[in-house]
């Protein structure tokens, strides 16, 4: 069942204010769009990569389609499929971005001077970078841009295929329809923009926030946590566990920490009991008392 939509929760969410942000960051992918990806026929994947293919296809037959237009039609579009995946702020939340993204990109290309080099490299790299951080911005505001991720949605609830594996697989099948239009190499530079997007994007989304989690298991459980409470001002959890092997109860210490304070973890749990199983992972975010808040 869709939830209906709260005018005043949604005028005091995060959401809003989180809004110029979101702007922001349409105007700069759609700067990178305009100025690397598009004039150089790097179609690299989700709903702008198909624009962009179309738009040129549509030039050599003497029209014009413009790319912005095309995405917010496209996206406008599967949206209406996909709306009952995530609820009215979910269609909210991916209108402003896709709306925003499109609109800036028709409106900055007659302004934007298109950086066309002998070497497509430098197009595909700094195309990347730069729509890569304007489309982390969006996402780290709670928006998105529609695209791949919706087609993902639509075709994973009907086929129960995992939504991660079919949005990487429509963007490489984007890619790959792109080469009969530009060429062979456009299309193995788009998709070498598309890895290094994504990539900048999770730098961009998880990087202020990524935390480590650690789990360790001792006898001398409470000294070690006496010492990440006073020594490091972090905080423990104290989970019930059970031996397997021995048969014994073995409580399992929870900790959430930052990057550089693994280094003082592993030392205090060295020295209170070196015997002790200690396993180390990476957590993209972390909210709650003394991390992150939650937009509810």
């Amino acid at each position: 069942m869709v939830r209906r939509m709260d005018a005043k929760a949604i005028i005091k969410s995060q959401f809003v204010h989180d809004l110029p942000l979101v702007t922001a960051g349409c105007a700069v992918a759609a700067l990178g769009i305009d100025a690397f990806m598009v004039p150089n026929g790097l179609a690299a994947g989700g709903v702008t990569g198909l624009a962009t293919i179309i738009a040129a296809l549509g030039s050599r037959a003497g029209v014009v389609l413009p790319v912005g237009i095309q995405t917010i039609v496209f996206n406008a579009l599967l949206l209406l499929l996909a709306y009952r995946a995530g609820g009215a702020r979910y269609a909210l939340r991916t209108v402003v971005g896709f709306v925003l993204l499109g609109f800036f990109t028709d409106a900055f290309a007659p302004f934007v001077a298109p950086f066309v080099p002998d070497d497509l490299m430098l197009s595909a790299l700094w195309g990347a970078i730069i729509s890569g951080l304007g489309y982390g911005l969006v996402f780290r505001s709670g928006a998105n841009t529609g695209g791949s991720d919706t087609v993902a949605q639509i075709i994973s609830r009907k086929t129960s295929l995992p939504v991660g594996s079919t949005v990487m697989a429509i963007d490489v099948a984007v890619c790959v329809a792109s080469a009969p239009v530009f060429s062979v190499g456009n299309a193995l530079y788009a998709a070498l923009s598309m890895v290094i997007m994504g990539y900048v994007v999770d730098m961009v989304v998880d990087g202020g926030n990524r935390r480590r989690a650690a789990f360790i298991v001792s006898e001398r459980y409470e000294a070690i946590a006496q010492d990440i409470m006073q020594g490091m001002n972090r905080g423990a959890t104290l989970i019930d566990a059970h031996g397997m092997w021995s048969g014994q109860d073995r409580p399992m210490l929870f900790v959430i920490l930052g990057k550089r304070e693994v280094t003082i973890l592993k030392a205090i749990v060295a020295e209170h009991d070196e015997r002790a199983i200690m396993v180390i992972t990476d957590v993209n975010e972390a909210f709650g008392e003394g991390f992150k808040g939650l937009d509810v």
